[in-house]
């Protein structure tokens, strides 16, 4: 393929370099007069390992040749990349200049191009910025119109600098957010022989994806360093305990709790967090990132009560009041967090949970439904057709094998609110109202 790089710098020039090299015909495009005379005579203009090698080898072959005339790269691509920085302002706030002024000018020179190019974002971008502003500016510069006169897509880095050749080759996963077919064809073509997983997506999503991992891989370092400390204050070697926590791949590393959902709950999470941070605290160990887990978590739990108060109806059903499903165990349980929050609204509650009712018959659990939660006993009903008969808004708060049966045409025209992701994708039957928490 022909492909045009806007942009030497990090992403940039690693991405023409290794395209070059997979054996297609790559023009390097930047304002800096300096850098491109470097390119040119073949050295890298940054440091990173193989880099300066696989460039002085490529300028050598003809396959990466470089200039500052963007119009150059706009006529002579199949794929142009936008790789230009995206820098910080000093309030977070990202400036987005550079990017305005590239599609500004690709928008220009489109205007006389025939065939039909596709344009990747490559610059880590917020949600929202490519149909808002990109996309937007590419039209009105070049009067044309996105997947007709030009294809877009949004294609997200995933490089570490000190790896990024190694990365680019083996990456994590390759994620195409397109707006055209053709374009996201072309993209899986040119990565097809890279041994990752890939994934064509919507735009907002494939944005949104480079700033969950980035903001995990920070929220990993913080964690880590938080349990050194604890470590190192009271003498315990913080290296055998992270390389146990990290052979456990089935719950530690692994997918599991990271489905957007409900609140955490039950008898060990919430008690042992205000254990290990009292504790912190005692011995005068600042863990701001333990802290702040409890104080998120009753947000989240806030979250669900704002959304039941916009629809302005007052009889609520509840299925589900365990903190999850195949217990009854209602310790910590934020489903009763939410019931009581509601009932203190003034709404008026019917509920039904499988395990619960069955503890209750059989006497187990008994003792907690009396001295904590006395008032769910007169809200407890015998079955999911109680609940919809007395209620205008169902909330499924744990995803039991009997909560399915809202999901059909039973359902009656309720308010579904799936606070448990029982079903991962939006309802299709027009007379349900449903939604799910964290979509």
């Amino acid at each position: 393929m022909n492909i045009g790089v806007v942009g030497m710098g990090y992403v940039g020039c690693v991405s023409a370099a290794c395209f070059a090299e997979m054996g297609h015909t790559v023009l390097g495009v930047d304002t800096n007069a300096a850098k491109i005379r470097l390119l040119a005579r073949g050295i890298s203009p940054i440091v990173e390992d193989r880099l300066s090698d696989i460039i002085a080898e490529q300028v050598l072959s003809g396959r990466l040749a470089v200039t500052t005339v963007l119009d150059h790269a706009v006529q002579q691509s199949d794929i142009l990349f936008i790789a230009v920085g995206t820098p910080s302002h000093a309030d977070g706030s990202l400036d987005f200049q550079q990017v305005e002024q590239v599609c500004l000018n690709i928008g220009a020179a489109l205007k006389v191009k025939e065939e039909y190019v596709s344009i990747i974002l490559r610059s880590t971008v917020l949600p929202g910025l490519a149909e808002t502003v990109v996309i937007p500016l590419l039209e009105k510069y070049s009067g044309k119109k996105v997947g007709d006169g030009f294809g877009f897509a949004l294609n997200p880095e995933f490089l570490r600098e000190g790896n990024a050749v190694s990365d680019f080759y083996n990456p994590p996963k390759t994620v195409i957010g397109q707006v055209d077919e053709l374009t996201g064809d072309r993209l899986q073509e040119l990565y097809s022989s890279l041994s990752a997983p890939i994934f064509r997506i919507g735009l907002a999503e494939s944005s949104m994806i480079k700033y969950t991992d980035n903001a995990f891989h920070a929220l990993k370092v913080v964690f880590a360093n938080e349990i050194g400390r604890l470590c190192k204050k009271f003498n315990i070697d913080s290296r055998i305990v992270m390389d146990v926590f990290c052979q456990d791949t089935k719950l530690n590393l692994s997918p599991i709790y990271l489905k957007p959902g409900f609140a955490f709950g039950g008898s060990c999470l919430p008690k042992d967090l205000r254990a290990i941070t009292h504790h912190a605290r005692q011995a005068d160990v600042k863990v701001p990132l333990l802290e702040s887990a409890l104080t998120s978590n009753l947000e989240h739990i806030q979250f669900a009560t704002d959304m039941v108060k916009k629809d302005h109806r007052t009889c609520i059903g509840i299925l589900g009041i365990s903190f999850k499903e195949g217990t009854d165990d209602l310790r910590e349980s934020p489903v009763v967090d939410l019931a009581e929050r509601l009932l203190n609204e003034g709404y008026s509650l019917s509920i039904y949970d499988e395990n619960v009712l069955s503890a209750r018959k059989r006497g187990a659990n008994i003792d907690y439904l009396q001295r904590h939660t006395p008032y769910l006993d007169k809200l407890l009903a015998d079955s999911v057709e109680e609940v919809l008969n007395k209620s205008q808004i169902v909330l499924i708060g744990n995803r039991n094998r009997a909560h399915h049966v809202v999901l059909s045409e039973r359902s009656n025209g309720h308010h579904i609110i799936d606070l448990s992701g029982l079903n991962e994708h939006q309802h299709k039957n027009a007379e349900v109202h449903y939604e799910g928490l964290c979509w």
